[in-house]
């Protein structure tokens, strides 16, 4: 069994900055995709960025040129920096990792967008 932990969410001013990070338990990190939803109430989870074990990276169009998905399979862990955050990207963000027919949700973090 995998556990994701995210962390890394707040309350940020419109134009600024955060970055999420999401720590994975066990040993095959390294062959997961990963990838950061959000939801927010009464709304589907959405894709916001995914990363490949081989470093591949695709981004919801909302997103692409404010947000970078990373990972560091040595520490087990995936980033999402954002930058440029408008108030409509106030979500709960969740980290996910999946392997053929595997997959695994961390608990969310809340981003709250706000001046």
């Amino acid at each position: 069994q995998v556990q994701l932990v995210e962390s890394g969410g707040g309350l940020v001013q419109p134009g600024g900055s955060l970055r999420l990070s999401c720590v994975a338990s066990g040993s095959f990190f390294s062959i997961y995709v990963m990838g950061w939803y959000r939801q927010a109430p009464g709304k589907q989870r959405e894709l916001v960025a995914a990363i490949t074990s081989a470093g591949r990276t695709n981004y919801a169009d909302s997103v692409k040129g404010r947000f970078t998905i990373s990972r560091d399979n040595a520490k087990n862990t995936v980033y999402l920096q954002m930058n440029s955050l408008r108030p409509e990207d106030t979500d709960v963000y969740y980290c996910k990792g999946s392997f053929m027919s595997d997959e695994y949700w961390g608990q969310g973090t809340q981003v709250t967008v706000s001046s």
